[in-house]
C-alpha cells in the first residue's frame, strides 16, 4: 500500500512530462481539494495569536479543530512539482489554489491524497465602491455636517462619557489599498500607539498595502480616524490589522479568495471585527443567487462567524440600478451584518443603497449609518459617497460595544446592534432595523404606540403621539406593497410636534397596502 502511495503521483508526474510537449497549453486554475490532514503537528498556543486562542474560549469553541490545522505541506509540495504557480491556500476549506495547465487535471486527480480538483472559470466583475456625485457648491457644507453628525447619530456623546474609544478590540479592515495611511495626519495618533499591528497585500503577496487606492484610507478613517481633533470614526484607540485583498476596477474571482485568505489570517491573529466594504454582484452571478450559501465569499464570512468573528459587510451601492437593486455578496449572508445607508440632510435611505431582502427573503441590510460621510482622503479629507462608508461606521459601533461588554459573543454582538436600530423591532428593507443608537437597548421601549392612523377612500389620515427624538427619530417611513405583498416604493416625511395631524395618499391604484413605522412602532394598513 505504501509503495502505491509513492509510486502513483510519481507516475503522475513522469506521464505530465512525457505527454505535455503534445498537448496544448491552457492556463487554468485549479482547486485542489485534499482528503485529509495527515502526518500535520500543530499547536494552537503557537500557531494563534493569544487573542484568537482568548476568542475560542469565549465561544466554547476547540482550541483547534479539523479546520484550524495548516494544509499538509507535502501535498503542496508534490502539487507545486507537477508546475502549478500556487496562490491561495485554505485551511479552513483544505484546499490548494494554483494556476497550471488545463491538460493537468487528470493527473492531479489521479493523486491519491486529492478528494477533487475544481477548475475555475476566468470571469471578472466590477468593483463596489462609492456612488457617483456631481460636485455642487453645498458639497463643502455638506462635508462639515457629515463631520459633525455621523458620529453624533450613533451616540458617540454618551460612549465619550463612558471613556468607550475601542481599546483592546482588534479590528481587520478588507480594502483595495490604503493609500497614505502611513504619512496621513488622520492616522498620526495610530502610528504613534503602533495601533496598526499586522498589514498584509492579498494581492500581491507582501507586507506593504499603503498604496493602490484611497478607498481603504477613506473606510479605515471612519473606523478610527480624526479631522484635526475631531473624530470622524468611534473607534480611534482600537487595534487594526490592514489587508489588501483588491485588485481595483477590475475583479477576478481571485479577490474572493483573497478575502478567504485575509479571513483565515485576520482569525489566526487574533481579530474580533472585521469590516469589509467590499461586494460582488451582477458580472459574476444573478440576483437569485444572493441567498447567502451560495457564492464563495458568502461561504468564506460564514466560517468566519463560525470562529467568532462578527463580520461587518456594506450593503450594497446598487439600489438605483433596475436591473439588480438588491445587496451584494456577502452581504446576502444570514451571518454577516450587513449595513445600508442613509442621508445625511434626512436620516432616511440614500438612493444608491441596495435593498433587501436576500434571495430567501432573510432580512437584508441589519441596519444602518451614514451613506455619505466625511472621511480621509489620499491628501486631506473629502465627502465620501457609498454604502462602503456606512459600513465602517457600524464597525465602530461594534468595537465600542465589544469594549464595554468583552463577554459577548459575535452572535450576541450582532443581535445587539440590531436591538440597537432606531426601528427595532420592526425593520424595512432599505434601513434593516434602523441606525444603532447607542444605550438604547436599555432605555427604550418598543411597544408604545406613536401614532394613530385611519384610512378613509385610501386616503390616509395619521396623528403623532409622541414628540420627535433626535436624527432618525423625526422620520416616518412608509413601505407600499401591490394586492401579491411585493414591495413597491418606499418614502419619508420629517415628523412635527405631538398631536400634529397629516394626511399621505398611495401614488397610483397599484398600492394596495402601507407599512408605517415610526420610532420603532408600525401599523400596517390594507387600502
Amino acid at each position: 500500500m505504501k509503495f502505491k502511495q509513492i509510486l502513483r503521483p510519481l507516475l503522475a508526474v513522469v506521464l505530465y512530462t512525457l505527454l505535455s510537449n503534445s498537448i496544448p497549453a491552457q492556463e487554468v486554475k485549479f482547486w485542489i481539494f485534499f482528503t485529509d490532514k495527515a502526518n500535520v503537528s500543530f499547536d494552537p498556543y503557537s500557531y494563534f495569536h493569544p487573542k484568537a486562542i482568548e476568542r475560542r474560549k469565549l465561544h466554547q469553541l476547540p482550541l483547534a479543530d479539523s479546520t484550524d490545522m495548516p494544509v499538509n505541506a507535502e501535498y503542496i509540495a508534490q502539487c507545486e512539482a507537477m508546475g502549478l504557480m500556487p496562490r491561495v491556500t485554505s485551511r479552513w476549506l483544505n484546499a490548494f489554489v494554483a494556476k497550471g495547465d488545463l491538460s493537468l487535471k487528470p493527473y492531479l486527480e489521479a493523486l491519491p491524497f486529492v478528494q477533487s480538483v475544481e477548475v475555475d472559470a476566468a470571469f471578472s466583475n466590477e468593483l463596489m465602491l462609492a456612488e457617483s456625485y456631481k460636485v455642487s457648491p453645498f458639497m463643502d457644507s455638506l462635508k462639515q455636517a457629515c463631520k459633525a453628525q455621523q458620529l453624533d447619530i450613533l451616540g458617540v456623546k454618551a460612549m465619550e462619557a463612558e471613556n468607550l474609544d475601542g481599546k483592546g478590540v482588534r479590528v481587520a479592515v478588507f480594502d483595495v489599498g490604503f493609500t497614505n495611511v502611513n504619512v496621513h495626519p488622520a492616522f498620526q495618533h495610530m502610528r504613534d500607539s503602533n495601533q496598526i499591528v499586522m498589514t498584509y497585500d492579498f494581492v500581491r503577496k507582501k507586507e506593504d498595502v499603503y498604496g493602490y487606492g484611497t478607498h481603504g484610507t477613506s473606510t479605515l478613517s471612519n473606523i478610527g480616524g480624526y479631522w484635526e481633533k475631531d473624530k470622524i470614526g468611534l473607534a480611534p484607540k482600537a487595534t487594526f490589522l490592514l489587508a489588501r485583498t483588491e485588485r481595483g476596477l477590475r475583479e477576478p474571482f481571485s479577490e474572493e479568495e483573497n478575502w478567504l485568505a485575509a479571513a483565515e489570517w485576520a482569525d489566526k491573529n487574533g481579530v474580533d471585527i472585521i469590516s469589509s466594504s467590499l461586494g460582488y454582484t451582477k458580472k459574476r452571478y444573478t440576483t437569485q443567487q444572493m441567498d447567502g450559501v451560495t457564492s464563495f465569499v458568502a461561504k468564506a464570512a460564514k466560517m468566519a462567524f463560525e470562529k467568532g468573528i462578527l463580520v461587518v459587510n456594506s450593503a450594497g451601492n446598487e439600489g438605483s440600478d433596475k436591473k439588480w437593486k438588491i445587496i451584494g455578496t456577502p452581504a446576502d449572508c444570514k451571518e454577516v451584518l450587513s449595513i445600508g445607508g442613509i442621508e445625511a440632510y434626512s436620516n432616511y435611505h440614500i438612493s444608491f443603497s441596495s435593498f433587501g431582502p436576500n434571495a430567501l427573503g432573510e432580512l437584508k441590510p441589519n441596519v444602518a449609518a451614514y451613506g455619505m460621510t466625511a472621511a480621509a482622503d489620499a491628501v486631506g479629507y473629502k465627502l465620501a459617497f457609498g454604502t462602503s462608508f456606512a459600513c465602517p461606521l457600524i464597525a465602530g459601533y461594534a468595537a465600542i460595544l465589544k469594549q464595554k461588554y468583552p463577554e459577548l459573543t459575535a452572535s450576541e454582538l450582532f443581535k445587539m446592534i440590531e436591538e440597537d436600530g432606531n426601528l427595532y423591532p420592526n425593520y424595512d428593507y432599505a434601513h434593516g432595523y434602523g441606525v444603532p443608537q447607542f444605550n438604547r437597548h436599555t432605555t427604550r421601549n418598543d411597544t408604545t404606540a406613536t401614532f394613530t392612523v385611519t384610512a378613509i377612500d385610501r386616503e390616509l389620515e395619521l396623528e403623532l403621539l409622541t414628540e420627535p427624538g433626535e436624527f432618525t427619530e423625526d422620520i416616518i417611513y412608509f413601505q407600499w406593497f401591490d394586492f401579491k405583498g411585493d414591495l413597491i416604493s418606499y418614502n419619508a416625511r420629517k415628523t412635527k410636534p405631538k398631536g400634529t395631524k397629516f394626511s399621505i395618499q398611495p401614488e397610483s391604484k397599484s398600492e394596495a397596502i402601507v407599512k408605517i413605522t415610526y420610532q420603532g412602532y408600525h401599523q400596517t394598513i390594507k387600502l
